[in-house]
């Protein structure tokens, strides 16, 4: 699917044919919020995800592979997203350090490599966990 716009560093968007498009949430990750809304504030490293997720995903086509739930509670499409070149989004986002992960169940495929990723992120000091 081509890659539309950006939402956050763990949401994008994908023109999947319908008039609005199909709205992505990365499974297993979770980046720094961007905008301050009633329940969350804007996060450190917020707009630095936004913008690695940007780069990454600007004039691209992805590939989804789904988990045990298509859909969250909002209606976005729960995905784990592959570049054309076989990068894989969510585990780039994590070994970089633009996210941290989320494990919701049933949606743990990749759970542990996640864990070993953001661990080894955290240990080499790698984007938010430069402090």
């Amino acid at each position: 699917f081509p890659v539309t716009r950006v939402v956050d560093g763990d949401t994008f968007w994908v023109d999947d044919g319908s008039p609005k498009g199909k709205k992505i949430r990365l499974i297993g990750v979770d980046a720094p919020e961007t905008r301050k809304s009633s329940r969350k504030e804007v996060g450190y490293y917020g707009e630095e995800a936004k913008h690695f997720l940007s780069e990454m995903l600007s004039g691209e086509s992805v590939r989804l592979e789904y988990d045990a739930d298509r859909t969250d509670r909002y209606g976005r499409v729960l995905a784990y997203v592959y570049l054309q070149d076989g990068t894989f989004v969510n585990a780039e986002l994590l070994r970089k350090g633009f996210a941290m992960v989320m494990t919701v169940p049933p949606n743990v495929r990749y759970a542990e490599k996640f864990v070993q990723l953001q661990q080894q992120a955290r240990a080499k000091k790698r984007g938010m966990w430069k402090k």
